[in-house]
């Protein structure tokens, strides 16, 4: 069992190799008599010809003219690790029904989120291949400057929400060095990266009407994602799932191969029934250290080293990447732990972003269906 009074290695957010020389204490990315390491799967599937024996062109070349016009967003922004496997599911007539509704939300001019090119920024910043962790989200935040396609995450200037705010709580628990994103950021792009991939059970949203493209068909498409991970990343992957309806996706994963994780929601609704406490990041690094070894894990970090220090620039496109996080250093003077944590609370007590309703059914679902605990 792996301490969770861990100390964490700065150089793993800048990317550089890892220090040949021990520390003597652990890290967020280091493990004290990991088993030899078994090689990373590097393939999106058990052969490596499944994925370049998809040819992307003769593909869109079979679609009829309304397949390729409904389809744009896939063939353009949709990663091929991830295309080559959902192509069949594209085409089905439930999901060109959910293309239709959403032609229609646009053609009516509604404001939808997350910005149209950011719907799949979760499979071009984790392709399929690169999947270690799967966490399950919900809907997508429905208010501006939030939502850009990855599950709890959110771009600068804006503050982390109130979930993302107890899941930083909960790894500083686990791993007592953690250091909160400056500016109380909540990009996490870096954990995306590394593997960590964040899918919302909804990919889309009406501009301030949270759960208003629930049921319109992306369930279906989600599940099929989750499916995907689950049955092509054969030496397995751990998913976090957070809240009864998360619950549900992870129902069918195998748990002799894969490491299922299962606790309530981390809103402040119902972070205190369960979330708190539920040790899941380190369960987590320890399960892929036993798997894969050191090069396993994955490194919970947000905030930069002084050797990647960042200019305060807002991303303006999907393409950003861990050497262009708006998490940038903050001006003001470092606190000590004791007053990251108080400055935590502050945060959360006053901060006016609005996640909770969104998960109203979530939590009455939780009302009506007891903890299920972890395993």
């Amino acid at each position: 069992m792996v301490s969770s009074g861990l100390k964490r290695n700065a150089d793993h957010l800048s990317g550089a190799a890892a220090d040949t020389k021990k520390p003597k204490g652990g890290s967020i990315t280091s493990f004290f008599g990991a088993p030899k390491p078994k090689a990373l799967t590097t393939q999106t599937a058990n052969s490596p010809s499944r994925l370049t024996s998809f040819n992307k062109e003769k593909w869109v070349a079979s679609l009829t003219p309304e397949q390729r016009d409904l389809l744009q967003l896939e063939i353009n922004t949709l990663d091929d690790s991830w295309l080559a496997h959902l192509k069949d599911e594209v085409v089905t007539t439930e999901f060109l029904n959910l293309k239709r509704f959403l032609k229609k939300e646009k053609d009516s001019k509604a404001k939808i989120f997350p910005p149209e090119e950011d719907v799949y920024s979760w499979s071009r910043h984790t392709p399929l291949h690169k999947v270690k962790v799967v966490i399950i989200g919900q809907d997508p935040y429905h208010n501006d400057n939030q939502a850009h396609g990855l599950a709890f995450s959110v771009r600068p200037p804006t503050r982390a929400p109130p979930s993302l705010v107890n899941i930083y709580k909960e790894i500083q628990k686990e791993y007592p060095d953690f250091k909160l994103p400056p500016n109380n950021g909540g990009l996490l792009i870096p954990w995306a990266e590394r593997g960590v991939l964040m899918l919302n059970t909804c990919l889309t949203v009406r501009a301030h009407q949270a759960n208003s493209h629930s049921n319109k068909g992306w369930e279906r498409f989600t599940q099929k994602a989750i499916d995907l991970v689950a049955r092509v990343r054969t030496n397995g992957v751990v998913f976090l799932a957070w809240g009864n309806p998360a619950g549900t996706r992870v129902a069918k994963v195998n748990r002799q191969k894969h490491y299922v994780l299962q606790s309530k929601h981390p809103s402040p609704l119902s972070a205190h029934g369960g979330f708190f406490g539920n040790g899941h990041f380190l369960k987590c690094n320890e399960w892929l250290a036993s798997r894969y070894g050191d090069e396993g894990v994955i490194d919970w970090t947000l905030v930069p080293t002084p050797k990647t220090a960042l200019v305060a620039s807002p991303p303006t496109s999907d393409k950003e990447n861990s050497s262009t996080l708006a998490n940038v250093p903050p001006t003001t003077t470092k606190t000590s732990g004791t007053d990251t944590k108080c400055t935590l609370e502050k945060e959360q007590a006053k901060d006016e972003f609005d996640d909770d309703d969104a998960l109203e059914a979530l939590v009455e679902a939780e009302k009506s269906d007891p903890p299920r605990g972890t395993y």
